[in-house]
């Protein structure tokens, strides 16, 4: 068992997020929640009530998954200006804003709609993000997937049973009552122990001090974890320290991974697209390679929604593919507050227009203070390397005669790229991100 678990491929996945819910006493009364989302990694069961919720329509859940994908799209867009590497867990943003949005209602609810891509009515597009959430927490040959969502509540801050129901029945978020008031950094210290518990410690102090007051009145943490084997392994043997190209001018020395097998593949002219898959198939890595050495700053702005869909669908097989590509580990903390005001979700961080009437009664908000998103924080960590089952081994070297026929596609992943981890049940974006440097 133990040179079993040794020989296990690691790709695994922490991300964080944290919104922030407060009051400011004195303002008009106008609903308006600071949430607190935390997105990381976590193995749990499905509550057994869970099977009971009724299926949503297969055109729901294909709608749900192509906003979400839109959303990750546009908010990569957002945020590739920053430097260096990037890796974030879009999924997680949109099931956790998803929460948040169930308490939104008029203008604010019509931004954060459109901002998120939600275009099902509330009941329909909740019932699709729980199916979705139900499926990634089932029990999965070959890798695992899990999410977990809990609510952080100020003792006696009254929520709406309706908010507190749609949440726990769709999201399985749970309710806990802490102390923001009296003792605001024990109750940091509370949610930073249950994302660490459930990251491993790989999530230390996602919430840093300063993030909470005594005005905070909630704060709602998702959690999502994905750890997978690839179907096929990279030799140990076979990985090389060689150049990784930062740009045409700065190469550095850094461990090169190396397989020859069939891929899906798809040739874009100026882009290749490469799908490694993990065990089962149901999950797998797309690496979409600029041919051009510091190709990455262009084929980033070109990329839209539409054209990514466009070539996950033209994917095929190819019986040759020679990949090289680098082993690394990276880990991104955001805040993403302005971002989102950017990307037109400006009402939910305004503390005299927020409008999250469906979180708490206006009698309760009247009397302690309008809520209204703070802060959204978000941290993700990944680690890919070589490492596979001896099964996968066993295929690794598969070769047909016609192979030697054609000459074998080539896909050196020497220079900075794009990746993202796909599941392809429902075609759905859960990771994406870039590696520009993996010694960073």
């Amino acid at each position: 068992m133990d040179d079993l678990l040794r020989s296990l491929y690691r790709a695994e996945v922490v991300t964080g997020l944290a919104t922030l819910w407060e009051v400011r006493p004195g303002m008009e009364m106008c609903m308006k929640p600071l949430i607190s989302l935390l997105i990381i990694r976590l193995v749990l069961p499905v509550a057994a009530w869970a099977a009971e919720l009724p299926t949503p329509a297969a055109s729901d859940l294909a709608e749900a998954v192509r906003g979400n994908n839109a959303f990750a799209i546009e908010l990569y867009g957002q945020l590739r200006n920053r430097s260096g590497n990037l890796f974030f867990s879009p999924e997680s943003i949109s099931t956790a804003l998803a929460m948040t949005y169930a308490g939104a209602r008029a203008d604010t609810a019509a931004e954060m709609a459109k901002t998120l891509h939600f275009t099902l009515p509330p009941g329909q597009l909740h019932s699709a993000m729980g199916a979705l959430l139900r499926d990634r927490n089932a029990a999965h040959d070959g890798y695992q997937l899990k999410e977990a969502d809990a609510l952080w509540v100020q003792t006696g801050y009254s929520l709406l049973s309706e908010f507190l129901t749609l949440n726990k029945d769709n999201y399985l978020a749970g309710l806990n009552q802490v102390e923001f008031k009296g003792a605001t950094e024990a109750s940091r210290q509370t949610i930073n122990l249950w994302v660490e518990q459930r990251t491993e410690n790989k999530i230390r102090e996602l919430l840093q001090p300063g993030s909470l007051d005594s005005h905070t009145r909630l704060v709602l943490t998702n959690a999502i974890y994905f750890k997978g084997n690839w179907e096929e392994q990279f030799k140990n043997e076979d990985t090389k320290n060689e150049d990784f190209r930062l740009s045409a001018a700065r190469p550095i020395k850094t461990s090169l991974m190396h397989m020859t097998k069939g891929f899906n593949y798809f040739d874009g002219g100026s882009f290749q697209v490469l799908e490694i898959p993990y065990k089962q198939k149901s999950l797998s890595m797309i690496v979409l390679l600029p041919k051009a050495m510091e190709g990455l700053s262009a084929f980033e702005q070109s990329l839209t929604p539409a054209k990514l869909q466009q070539w996950l669908g033209q994917l095929r097989p190819a019986q040759t593919v020679i990949v090289t590509m680098p082993k690394f580990k990276m880990e991104a903390q955001f805040r993403l507050g302005d971002t989102l005001i950017a990307m037109g979700m400006k009402e939910a961080f305004d503390r005299e227009k927020a409008d999250f009437s469906g979180l708490a009664s206006r009698e309760t908000m009247q009397r302690d203070g309008n809520l209204y998103v703070s802060a959204v924080i978000h941290k993700a960590y990944v680690d890919v390397n070589e490492e596979g089952t001896e099964a996968a081994a066993a295929t690794a070297v598969i070769a047909k005669s016609l192979a030697l026929l054609r000459p074998p596609i080539i896909f050196r992943a020497d220079h900075p790229f794009m990746f993202l981890i796909r599941d392809n049940r429902f075609g759905s974006i859960l990771f994406i991100g870039r590696m520009t440097n993996p010694s960073s």
